[in-house]
């Protein structure tokens, strides 16, 4: 490993390499920052990554012929040149990415990454993020690494030794992280009909936001809760700190929490330093729908941008326009429905656009992507009330999803559902 500058590191990117970044709160701005003044001497890079909290240079207009991007799960910073035209999106389950840097559909030339200071054995860790992380730095030919003092030392499948670096910057910089989403009142009202459905004991996925952290808040009177999810943030924590979670009657990793990324605050990231109680794994392992199958009586809770008459749910675009992408939502949710005791829910507010745009819809966008089927989808949430679709026709799941519509919505939604011979009209 040799210790030197970002731009020295960069300097040995060469045109036609596919770039991967570390996700999340883990992208390394520095280098990040020196790819962008390297670029403009190359041809044909290739930026590969998930969700990143930093900058993307590789996506401005005149990276044309440079550098393109290409999206496996599409960020707020990275949205724009998507709809643009200016960059790729690549729909795929989280699951599935490891086995496409694994088995050379998508193979790492330079995998630029952030990491935690060796120890005296030689080996720094991953910090907050081994979703993709983990099969990046294992399959590809280069690896380029931030060392931050900064990064928390994680549990789990975190380790890289140095020997697997080429290169590496010393920084010394906080990690970054969203704003905690507050809770407003269709966001509790959502989490009362939710709450209910975890028994005690139940294994969790749920990721950010204000959803997942108003059913957080509506679950400190449960017990022995555990955590499997690929990601979270500071609602899982405080649950933890109470009590409330303690994996004590998980199936699979009992007494730990397992995830595979986390995104928050500093208090977030002290928690997870050095902390055993939490173990990170690649998102192979975490997603991985046998797995999730067999932890007894997990619940997923997902979210969507819209929900048609018939149960199809769309999550990663708002019509043509990609959103974000598909991430572990269909992963969990095959999983849940298939673990002993188990439940998937979508949860989502039942309008948009201040009222005046239905979640819940006749019809999806043109050029919607569906990406939980109505075939997968079981129970579903909105503030007016919580429905299981599992095993319903297409005429009670529509009688059904109009009751979870605002009032104002309804009566469009039955003289549809009556217009496609829904029978929805009662």
């Amino acid at each position: 490993m040799q210790i030197t500058t970002a731009d020295e590191a960069v300097a040995t990117i060469q045109s036609g390499d596919r770039v991967y970044i570390h996700e999340a709160a883990m992208a390394p701005i520095g280098l990040i920052e020196a790819l962008g003044r390297r670029l403009p001497h190359l041809r044909d890079i290739e930026v590969v990554h998930i969700h990143t909290e930093a900058p993307a240079p590789y996506t401005l207009p005149e990276m044309a012929g440079h550098a393109r991007h290409n999206a496996l799960f599409c960020g707020a910073n990275v949205r724009q040149a998507v709809n643009e035209g200016r960059a790729d999106y690549t729909p795929v389950f989280l699951s599935e990415i490891p086995s496409l840097f694994r088995d050379g559909t998508l193979p790492i030339d330079v995998a630029l990454i952030q990491i935690s200071p060796p120890n005296q054995h030689g080996y720094g860790t991953l910090g907050a993020s081994v979703a993709i992380a983990r099969a990046a730095v294992t399959h590809a030919r280069r690896v380029i690494a931030e060392i931050n003092p900064q990064v928390p030392q994680t549990h789990g499948n975190t380790g890289i030794h140095t020997d697997r670096i080429s290169h590496a910057v010393e920084v010394d910089r906080p990690l970054p992280g969203p704003t905690p989403a507050v809770p407003g009142e269709i966001e509790r009202q959502i989490a009362a009909h939710i709450a209910p459905l975890v028994a005690n004991g139940s294994t969790l996925q749920l990721g950010i936001g204000a959803i997942p952290n108003a059913v957080l808040a509506a679950l400190e009177n449960h017990e022995e809760l555990g955590i499997h999810t690929e990601m979270f943030s500071e609602g899982v924590m405080e649950l933890a700190c109470k009590g409330v979670i303690t994996n004590s009657r998980k199936s699979r990793y009992p007494g730990r929490i397992v995830t595979s990324f986390v995104n928050g605050s500093q208090e977030l990231y002290d928690f997870v330093d050095d902390n055993p109680f939490v173990e990170f794994h690649s998102s192979d392992i975490v997603n991985d729908t046998f797995e999730i199958a067999q932890q007894h009586m997990m619940v997923a809770i997902n979210s969507a941008i819209e929900i048609d008459l018939t149960g199809q749910v769309v999550a990663d675009s708002i019509g043509e326009r990609i959103y974000s992408g598909i991430g572990g939502q269909m992963d969990f949710v095959r999983g849940a429905v298939l673990s002993p005791g188990g439940k998937a829910i979508i949860a989502l507010p039942s309008t948009a656009r201040g009222g005046t745009q239905s979640r819940i819809v006749a019809h999806l966008q043109p050029g919607a992507g569906v990406v939980t089927t109505r075939g997968h989808v079981q129970y579903v949430a909105t503030e007016y009330g919580i429905a299981n679709l599992r095993g319903l026709s297409i005429r009670q799941r529509a009688a059904a999803l109009i009751e979870l519509a605002h009032p104002d919505h309804r009566p469009e939604l039955r003289a549809a559902a009556a217009g496609r011979r829904l029978f929805a009209v009662t």
